[in-house]
Protein backbone atom coordinates (compact mmCIF):
# COMPACT_ATOMS: atom_id res chain seq x y z
CA UNK A 1 0.00 0.00 0.00
CA UNK A 2 1.22 3.59 -0.80
CA UNK A 3 0.27 6.99 1.07
CA UNK A 4 0.84 10.22 -0.90
CA UNK A 5 0.01 13.48 -0.44
CA UNK A 6 0.75 16.59 -3.31
CA UNK A 7 1.11 20.02 -2.83
CA UNK A 8 -0.90 19.80 0.21
CA UNK A 9 -2.44 23.03 1.70
CA UNK A 10 -4.19 23.42 4.71
CA UNK A 11 -5.57 26.85 6.17
CA UNK A 12 -7.03 27.39 9.45
CA UNK A 13 -8.53 31.22 10.07
CA UNK A 14 -7.28 32.24 7.12
CA UNK A 15 -3.55 31.38 7.46
CA UNK A 16 -2.11 28.66 5.68
CA UNK A 17 -0.32 26.31 8.04
CA UNK A 18 0.74 23.82 5.87
CA UNK A 19 2.04 25.05 2.88
CA UNK A 20 2.03 22.64 -0.64
CA UNK A 21 3.32 19.50 1.10
CA UNK A 22 4.06 16.37 -0.86
CA UNK A 23 4.91 13.50 0.29
CA UNK A 24 5.19 9.33 0.18
CA UNK A 25 5.11 6.50 2.37
CA UNK A 26 5.11 2.69 0.98
CA UNK A 27 4.47 -0.45 2.65
CA UNK A 28 7.23 -1.62 5.06
CA UNK A 29 8.21 2.32 4.99
CA UNK A 30 8.32 4.09 8.72
CA UNK A 31 8.82 7.40 7.83
CA UNK A 32 9.28 10.24 11.09
CA UNK A 33 7.73 13.76 10.33
CA UNK A 34 10.32 16.13 12.07
CA UNK A 35 9.87 19.60 12.79
CA UNK A 36 9.48 21.95 15.94
CA UNK A 37 6.34 23.21 17.51
CA UNK A 38 4.06 24.87 15.35
CA UNK A 39 5.88 23.83 12.12
CA UNK A 40 2.28 22.00 11.04
CA UNK A 41 3.19 18.12 11.76
CA UNK A 42 -0.57 17.78 13.37
CA UNK A 43 -2.28 19.75 11.19
CA UNK A 44 -0.83 18.02 8.08
CA UNK A 45 -1.71 14.11 9.40
CA UNK A 46 -5.31 15.58 10.92
CA UNK A 47 -5.59 16.45 6.72
CA UNK A 48 -4.38 12.85 6.16
CA UNK A 49 -6.76 11.39 8.41
CA UNK A 50 -9.50 13.47 7.59
CA UNK A 51 -10.58 15.46 10.75
CA UNK A 52 -9.45 18.69 8.51
CA UNK A 53 -10.09 19.26 4.85
CA UNK A 54 -6.91 20.57 2.43
CA UNK A 55 -7.79 23.84 0.52
CA UNK A 56 -5.40 22.60 -2.09
CA UNK A 57 -3.76 19.40 -2.93
CA UNK A 58 -4.46 15.74 -3.34
CA UNK A 59 -4.16 12.65 -0.98
CA UNK A 60 -4.07 9.01 -2.33
CA UNK A 61 -4.66 5.41 -0.68
CA UNK A 62 -2.54 3.47 -3.44
CA UNK A 63 -3.52 6.33 -6.74
CA UNK A 64 -7.40 6.50 -5.35
CA UNK A 65 -8.16 10.12 -4.36
CA UNK A 66 -9.06 9.76 -0.47
CA UNK A 67 -11.96 12.11 -1.38
CA UNK A 68 -13.39 9.75 -3.31
CA UNK A 69 -13.49 6.97 -0.34
CA UNK A 70 -16.04 7.22 1.98
CA UNK A 71 -14.96 6.91 6.19
CA UNK A 72 -15.34 3.16 6.23
CA UNK A 73 -13.21 1.92 3.04
CA UNK A 74 -10.15 4.33 4.29
CA UNK A 75 -10.64 3.10 8.24
CA UNK A 76 -9.86 -0.43 6.83
CA UNK A 77 -6.83 0.63 5.21
CA UNK A 78 -5.13 3.41 7.85
CA UNK A 79 -5.30 3.46 11.53
CA UNK A 80 -4.81 6.68 13.69
CA UNK A 81 -3.29 7.31 16.90
CA UNK A 82 -3.24 10.35 17.78
CA UNK A 83 -2.20 13.18 20.59
CA UNK A 84 -5.40 13.88 22.54
CA UNK A 85 -7.70 11.02 23.87
CA UNK A 86 -10.19 12.63 25.76
CA UNK A 87 -13.78 11.10 25.85
CA UNK A 88 -16.87 12.39 27.33
CA UNK A 89 -18.34 8.94 27.62
CA UNK A 90 -16.47 5.87 29.83
CA UNK A 91 -15.76 2.88 27.93
CA UNK A 92 -14.09 -0.17 29.00
CA UNK A 93 -10.25 -1.17 27.65
CA UNK A 94 -12.08 -4.11 26.03
CA UNK A 95 -14.72 -2.31 24.17
CA UNK A 96 -12.32 0.75 23.63
CA UNK A 97 -10.08 -2.14 21.26
CA UNK A 98 -13.39 -3.81 20.08
CA UNK A 99 -13.83 -0.25 18.33
CA UNK A 100 -11.08 -1.15 16.13
CA UNK A 101 -12.81 -3.56 14.25
CA UNK A 102 -16.14 -1.61 13.64
CA UNK A 103 -14.99 -0.94 9.82
CA UNK A 104 -15.09 -4.72 9.30
CA UNK A 105 -19.02 -5.08 10.05
CA UNK A 106 -21.96 -4.45 9.80
CA UNK A 107 -23.99 -1.51 11.37
CA UNK A 108 -25.59 -3.17 14.68
CA UNK A 109 -23.35 -6.44 13.96
CA UNK A 110 -22.41 -8.27 16.95
CA UNK A 111 -18.84 -8.74 17.98
CA UNK A 112 -17.75 -12.50 17.48
CA UNK A 113 -15.35 -14.82 19.05
CA UNK A 114 -12.69 -13.70 16.50
CA UNK A 115 -13.44 -9.61 16.99
CA UNK A 116 -12.56 -10.61 20.76
CA UNK A 117 -9.16 -12.37 20.25
CA UNK A 118 -8.42 -9.71 17.77
CA UNK A 119 -8.81 -7.53 20.02
CA UNK A 120 -7.35 -9.33 23.10
CA UNK A 121 -3.96 -9.93 20.90
CA UNK A 122 -3.83 -6.18 20.35
CA UNK A 123 -3.99 -5.48 24.01
CA UNK A 124 -0.76 -8.09 24.81
CA UNK A 125 1.16 -6.71 21.96
CA UNK A 126 0.87 -3.40 24.31
CA UNK A 127 0.88 -5.13 27.41
CA UNK A 128 -2.38 -4.15 28.28
CA UNK A 129 -4.21 -7.36 28.36
CA UNK A 130 -4.84 -7.57 32.31
CA UNK A 131 -6.76 -4.20 32.07
CA UNK A 132 -9.24 -5.47 29.55
CA UNK A 133 -12.12 -4.79 31.78
CA UNK A 134 -10.97 -1.20 33.32
CA UNK A 135 -12.25 1.64 32.66
CA UNK A 136 -10.65 3.78 29.76
CA UNK A 137 -11.20 7.02 31.83
CA UNK A 138 -9.04 5.87 35.44
CA UNK A 139 -6.11 4.91 33.16
CA UNK A 140 -2.87 7.11 32.91
CA UNK A 141 -2.32 9.13 29.85
CA UNK A 142 0.79 6.90 28.88
CA UNK A 143 -1.72 3.89 29.46
CA UNK A 144 -4.27 5.75 27.19
CA UNK A 145 -1.70 6.25 24.94
CA UNK A 146 -1.50 1.96 24.57
CA UNK A 147 -4.84 1.35 24.62
CA UNK A 148 -5.09 3.67 21.35
CA UNK A 149 -2.61 1.86 19.64
CA UNK A 150 -4.16 -1.49 20.19
CA UNK A 151 -7.58 -0.04 18.79
CA UNK A 152 -5.16 0.62 16.07
CA UNK A 153 -3.65 -2.58 15.49
CA UNK A 154 -7.35 -3.98 16.07
CA UNK A 155 -8.34 -2.36 12.34
CA UNK A 156 -5.88 -4.75 11.03
CA UNK A 157 -4.59 -1.92 8.23
CA UNK A 158 -1.82 -1.67 5.50
CA UNK A 159 -0.88 1.85 6.85
CA UNK A 160 -0.77 3.76 10.43
CA UNK A 161 -0.26 7.26 10.70
CA UNK A 162 1.31 8.27 14.03
CA UNK A 163 1.17 11.48 16.34
CA UNK A 164 3.73 11.67 18.94
CA UNK A 165 2.92 8.25 19.70
CA UNK A 166 5.13 7.61 22.38
CA UNK A 167 3.70 11.19 24.36
CA UNK A 168 3.24 10.38 27.80
CA UNK A 169 5.20 6.87 27.41
CA UNK A 170 8.24 6.21 29.94
CA UNK A 171 11.19 5.03 28.45
CA UNK A 172 10.22 1.01 28.28
CA UNK A 173 6.97 2.25 27.02
CA UNK A 174 8.44 4.24 23.96
CA UNK A 175 10.55 0.83 23.10
CA UNK A 176 7.84 -1.20 23.56
CA UNK A 177 5.69 0.71 21.40
CA UNK A 178 8.37 1.89 18.69
CA UNK A 179 9.38 -2.19 18.39
CA UNK A 180 5.61 -3.59 17.94
CA UNK A 181 4.62 -0.50 15.01
CA UNK A 182 8.49 -1.50 13.67
CA UNK A 183 7.23 -5.45 13.69
CA UNK A 184 4.08 -5.14 12.10
CA UNK A 185 5.30 -4.35 8.59
CA UNK A 186 2.96 -1.86 7.67
CA UNK A 187 3.74 1.53 6.01
CA UNK A 188 4.12 4.05 9.09
CA UNK A 189 4.30 7.92 9.07
CA UNK A 190 4.88 8.89 12.59
CA UNK A 191 4.91 12.74 13.85
CA UNK A 192 8.22 12.41 16.46
CA UNK A 193 9.58 15.02 18.78
CA UNK A 194 12.30 12.42 19.62
CA UNK A 195 15.69 12.52 17.15
CA UNK A 196 17.13 9.57 18.84
CA UNK A 197 14.42 7.25 18.65
CA UNK A 198 13.73 8.67 14.97
CA UNK A 199 17.43 7.63 14.36
CA UNK A 200 16.78 4.13 15.87
CA UNK A 201 13.35 3.50 13.73
CA UNK A 202 12.58 5.56 11.17
CA UNK A 203 14.35 4.47 7.51
CA UNK A 204 13.21 8.04 5.95
CA UNK A 205 12.31 11.21 7.37
CA UNK A 206 10.32 14.83 6.43
CA UNK A 207 11.35 17.84 8.43
CA UNK A 208 8.60 20.58 8.32
CA UNK A 209 9.61 24.26 9.29
CA UNK A 210 6.99 27.09 9.16
CA UNK A 211 4.39 24.55 7.21
CA UNK A 212 6.90 23.46 4.26
CA UNK A 213 9.07 20.82 4.10
CA UNK A 214 12.87 22.27 4.37
CA UNK A 215 14.71 18.53 4.06
CA UNK A 216 13.75 14.65 3.14
CA UNK A 217 15.59 11.66 2.66
CA UNK A 218 17.42 9.10 4.39
CA UNK A 219 17.40 9.24 7.95
CA UNK A 220 20.68 9.12 8.83
CA UNK A 221 21.81 11.37 5.82
CA UNK A 222 19.48 14.47 7.19
CA UNK A 223 19.48 14.08 10.96
CA UNK A 224 22.85 15.91 11.15
CA UNK A 225 24.20 18.63 13.88
CA UNK A 226 23.32 21.65 10.51
CA UNK A 227 19.64 20.70 9.81
CA UNK A 228 19.21 20.37 14.16
CA UNK A 229 20.52 24.00 14.82
CA UNK A 230 18.82 25.46 11.62
CA UNK A 231 15.24 23.64 12.52
CA UNK A 232 15.15 23.53 15.74
CA UNK A 233 17.84 26.23 16.86
CA UNK A 234 19.92 24.70 19.36
CA UNK A 235 23.39 22.91 19.64
CA UNK A 236 23.99 19.61 19.78
CA UNK A 237 26.60 16.63 18.02
CA UNK A 238 25.16 13.83 16.07
CA UNK A 239 27.30 10.65 16.46
CA UNK A 240 27.53 6.92 16.07
CA UNK A 241 26.93 4.98 19.50
CA UNK A 242 29.73 2.54 19.91
CA UNK A 243 27.28 -0.12 20.86
CA UNK A 244 24.73 0.33 18.86
CA UNK A 245 25.79 1.29 16.12
CA UNK A 246 23.46 3.90 15.14
CA UNK A 247 23.78 7.64 15.38
CA UNK A 248 22.59 9.62 18.43
CA UNK A 249 21.88 12.99 19.20
CA UNK A 250 23.81 15.01 22.33
CA UNK A 251 22.05 18.29 23.09
CA UNK A 252 24.01 20.98 24.69
CA UNK A 253 22.17 23.50 27.10
CA UNK A 254 23.09 27.22 26.69
CA UNK A 255 23.41 27.84 30.15
CA UNK A 256 27.19 28.72 31.32
CA UNK A 257 28.22 26.98 34.26
CA UNK A 258 28.97 29.23 37.22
Amino acid sequence: MKLETKDVVVTLSRKDIVKKVSLQVKNNDFVGLLGPNGSGKTTLLKSIYRVLKPSAGYIYLDDADIRMLDYRQTAKRMGVVSQFNNLAFDFTVEDMVLMGRSPHKKAFEKDTEEDYAIAHEALRKVDMLDFKDRSFLTLSGGEKQRIILARALAQQVEMLILDEPTNHLDIKYQIQIMDVVKSLGVGVLAALHDLNLTLMYCNYVYVLKDGCIVADGPTEEIITEELIRNVYEVECSVERHPRSGKLHVTFFSNLKEA
